[in-house]
């Protein structure tokens, strides 16, 4: 997916092009995340969208659920979900830096003799 060591770094233009790709799978994979969690507390809670809404987007962002769980199915889809969202969150920071990162790297290590 990147380029190797023995190849020089791409452009400016060509990493920007690149950081946009990984913050829009980013922005996906929260958009669908959200939307999961929405459908699970409008189902198991019967909450409004609003507030499933909330609820799915302050665990996503590592705050935790304003609106504690009522119903048994509601309890566990809530502890399911807030397990999901702290791999999300840590996935969609690593979606975001990995092209940053490779970059410091590369041009650190990129042999320019070769």
């Amino acid at each position: 997916m990147y380029e190797p060591i023995i190849h020089p770094p791409i452009t400016s233009d060509r990493f920007v092009i690149r950081m946009l790709r990984h913050a829009a799978l980013a922005l996906i994979l929260l958009l669908v995340s959200i939307l999961i969690g929405m459908g699970g507390y409008e189902y198991f809670e019967a909450l409004s969208w609003r507030s499933a809404f909330l609820n799915s987007a302050m665990l996503l962002g590592g705050m935790g659920p304003v609106d504690a769980p009522h119903t048994d199915g509601g309890k566990l889809f809530a502890g399911i979900y807030a397990l999901y969202a702290g791999l999300v969150f840590i996935v969609v920071a690593g979606l975001i830096l990995a092209p940053l990162v490779h970059r410091i790297m590369h041009k650190f290590h990129w042999a320019q003799d070769q």
